[in-house]
């Protein structure tokens, strides 16, 4: 597993549900090469209601039925390593929007307690479960 605490960047790209990149789901290739280039995490959410571009405004309310709802994949990792992966995002991304945020992390409590209480400031590459790499 990997950690990090302290600085890093978080870089949000906002695509819409039925964006898609050969025959698969944008934001599903988007996380993908996210793992398969190391980074430290990537999450998607799922909006229930927003507009971009288009400047029509997608829902989730039954009445309106919207299938195209706005979806944010979110990563974060240090501003390296998030800025060497934005070259992938050139032949992904054609329409939606790529934001960059200065973050800090922060490793939660019971995690500093396992690690005897010393919070690091880089990255830590840890075997996972069982001892397994993960």
């Amino acid at each position: 597993m990997t950690r990090l605490t302290g600085r890093a960047l978080r870089l949000t790209v906002f695509v819409g549900e039925n964006d898609t990149w050969h025959h698969k789901p944008l934001y599903s290739e988007i996380v993908h090469r996210a793992h398969a280039a190391g980074l430290a995490g990537a999450s998607v959410f799922r909006g229930v209601e927003g507009f971009g571009a288009s400047s029509l405004i997608h829902t989730s309310r039954l009445l309106s039925l919207s299938e195209d709802l706005p979806v944010a994949v979110v990563i974060v990792d240090t501003e390296p390593r998030v800025r060497a992966f934005l070259p992938q995002l050139d032949d992904l991304v054609t329409e939606g929007l790529v934001t960059l945020d200065e973050c800090e992390t922060i490793l939660p409590q019971s995690r500093l307690r396992s690690t005897g209480g010393t919070p690091t400031t880089a990255r830590e590459d840890t075997p996972g479960r069982n001892g397994r790499e993960g």
